[in-house]
């Protein structure tokens, strides 16, 4: 018998994620009252019934009702010994912009600002995010990508301690992106933009890639890069880091850093992480 809590910042996703944890065959109940989730553990998993799995949605919208989570905290390992915490995380920046899409207000600001209540959010759920077997922040992901991470966390128990490796292209000339955790200059390589044939393809194609990483010097550079990265990231995963952006720049964007980054998040992927390859340039 299972169960997964699944809560975190409003706009994170809590409802698609059920939707995905219920085509894996959990019993799925969005906006659970925390104080009910004992007894309706008891009641769930008594001897004889059918139910294995169940995903529990919790959040703020039960207000005064959430409170209860927080001793609830204090004595879930012994009320509910087969437990776990999903927390869904997404930065101020992207719960902004799903909330103006949408046009809702935040259920903690429905007169304020939206950003005050994603502030008072975070405040209020800090220990709960402490106490999270599972973090994951939602806002680098498709829904096909975010699928695909529940899948491999409940289904192919391939969790990695939710640590998320996007690699990330871009041009120079285009602004460096201002999440990155490591940046990496690429512009010493040889540059397929002053061929003809190649100038016009991206790193995405297979005449480009083979010009790259045909040179002796980017074999080296991957090479190392590759060590850097086999050291740092089981140290991450330590660290209790969920989500690592490791951005290849070259010039324009198109060529060098996209083939860099596809080959890493490659592997990457070989060795078990989930590495997401995003090519921010590239129609520029």
């Amino acid at each position: 018998m299972e169960l997964l809590i699944v809560t975190g910042m409003s706009g994170a996703g809590k409802s698609t994620v059920l939707k995905f944890l219920e085509d894996i065959g959990y019993y799925c109940i969005d906006n659970m009252p925390p104080g009910l989730i004992p007894k309706f553990a008891e009641l769930t998993f008594r001897p004889g019934g059918d139910v294995e799995k169940v995903a529990l949605g919790v959040d703020i919208r039960s207000r005064r009702l959430f409170e209860d989570f927080f001793p609830l905290l204090d004595t879930m390992q012994d009320v509910l010994p087969n437990y776990s915490i999903l927390f869904l995380e997404a930065s101020d920046e992207v719960l902004l912009k799903r909330y103006k899409e949408t046009r809702r207000n935040h259920p903690l600001s429905p007169a304020d600002r939206i950003i005050e209540g994603i502030g008072r959010e975070r405040e209020m759920l800090a220990r709960v995010k402490a106490a999270a077997h599972h973090i994951v922040d939602t806002g680098h992901f498709l829904p096909r990508q975010l699928k695909e991470r529940i899948n491999m966390i409940f289904l192919e128990d391939r969790d990695f301690s939710s640590l998320s490796v996007t690699l990330l292209s871009f041009g120079f000339k285009h602004g460096m992106p201002h999440d990155s955790d490591i940046v990496l200059d690429v512009r010493f390589l040889a540059n397929p933009f002053y061929d003809p044939e190649m100038k016009h393809m991206t790193g995405n194609d297979a005449i480009v890639r083979d010009f790259v990483l045909d040179n002796p010097v980017a074999k080296e550079f991957l090479a190392k890069t590759i060590d850097l990265l086999d050291f740092l990231l089981p140290h991450y995963v330590e660290e209790g880091k969920n989500q690592l952006v490791v951005s290849i720049g070259c010039t324009g964007g198109k060529h060098r850093s996209v083939v860099v980054v596809n080959h890493l998040a490659a592997h990457l992927r070989q060795g078990g992480y989930f590495a997401n390859a995003k090519h921010k340039d590239i129609t520029a």
